[in-house]
């Protein structure tokens, strides 16, 4: 007798796995039919299709993963990691921006047959050399990035922004960081700033570092003076001590001086609460928009309902992730050659936080 029944308790039967020759039987088809049917080959009336995949429900049948991985020659994971979140690995998932590409890009790969596997930034090698995977996803890679190296030199496929352009193995997909600076600094000039301020994460990511590029090249162009600080962490913290210091200076509230003046409009590129940042700028004694022009690079959704709702600038993570999927896709399944990548538009919400004008 075993302990389980000693004691009054049974462990439930293990039911047997329902088999593709089973679903064969109980509809009446062959069995190369329902194969045909339930993979979307063969030719196939539309009720013989359609028997064989209901029935293939209904009895609760699953293709048997390891047969068709060994056929295929794919385990169909694709691993996915956050480069710029290496000292805190697994926080990029509070971040609006990051919740929705890491949500997209699971839901959009398990509708083309791909599982994710998330992976923390700064992996070591050893933590998933003996996972099979089929590619790997490294969102926002910094500087030198050694997983993009070690991945590389595995012969594994890296899907990432354009940093990684032009490497054998790797594909891009990636926006317009000059193209955005732009849009937004001239919606502000066009409300009347004259002394915009950056505030941006201390970040060697390639998106930042175009950022600064481009606002620096702006400001040039137009004669205007540079106010930039960078919040020294993630997180709404160190995000809204960042735009504090930038509003600090002579005027409402101000404290001091700072180079060029007061700020007249702020462009908030480090990720923060919407709400939090007006919070900030009515703490320093400014009227939003009358004092300062608001634009938050942002994908809260709190900031179309604030007073007044903020102007956000988004990076469009959704069709970021679904470009990049059905990439990755066209390269492991249709033997795609290396594309120059492809390059999704940003978009300027224009809200109350950045209008004294009425727009055109």
């Amino acid at each position: 007798m075993t302990e389980a029944s000693s004691s009054g308790h049974t462990s439930p039967p293990t039911l047997p796995r329902v088999r593709l020759v089973d679903v064969a039987r109980e509809s009446g088809l062959s069995k190369t039919t329902v194969s045909a049917a339930l993979n979307g080959t063969g030719r196939l009336s539309p009720a013989v299709r359609e028997k064989a995949i209901a029935t293939a429900r209904r009895m609760g049948y699953r293709p048997n993963a390891t047969a068709r991985q060994l056929r295929a020659g794919r385990a169909r994971l694709i691993g996915y990691v956050v480069g710029e979140f290496a000292e805190t690995p697994w926080t990029f998932l509070e971040s609006p921006y990051f919740a929705k590409l890491t949500g997209a890009t699971a839901a959009t790969a398990l509708r083309r047959g791909y599982a994710v596997v998330l992976l923390p930034a700064g992996s070591l090698q050893d933590e998933w050399a003996d996972l099979p995977l089929d590619a790997v996803v490294v969102a926002d890679p910094v500087a030198d990035d050694r997983i993009v190296e070690e991945l590389l030199a595995a012969r594994i496929p890296v899907f990432s922004d354009r940093s990684v352009a032009g490497r054998p193995g790797a594909h891009w997909v990636d926006v317009d960081a000059a193209a955005a600076v732009r849009e937004a600094l001239d919606h502000l000039a066009e409300q009347g700033a004259r002394r915009p301020a950056l505030v941006q994460p201390d970040s060697t990511t390639r998106f930042h570092t175009g950022v600064l590029a481009a606002y620096r090249h702006w400001c040039a162009a137009h004669g205007l003076p540079e106010r930039v600080v960078r919040a020294e962490a993630a997180g709404n913290g160190p995000v809204v001590r960042a735009v504090e210091t930038a509003l600090a200076g002579p005027g409402p509230g101000g404290r001091g001086g700072s180079a060029g003046g007061r700020p007249d409009a702020l462009l908030v590129v480090a990720e923060a609460s919407p709400p939090l940042i007006l919070d900030a700028a009515r703490r320093h004694g400014y009227r939003v928009p009358g004092d300062l022009l608001l634009v938050c690079v942002s994908e809260d959704v709190t900031a179309t309902h604030t007073e007044p709702p903020v102007t956000t600038l988004s990076l469009r993570p959704e069709e970021v992730a679904k470009a990049g999927v059905e990439l990755l896709v066209g390269v492991l399944e249709q033997g795609l050659a290396e594309s120059a990548g492809v390059l999704v538009p940003t978009r300027l919400d224009v809200r109350g936080s950045s209008l004294r004008r009425p727009r055109d």
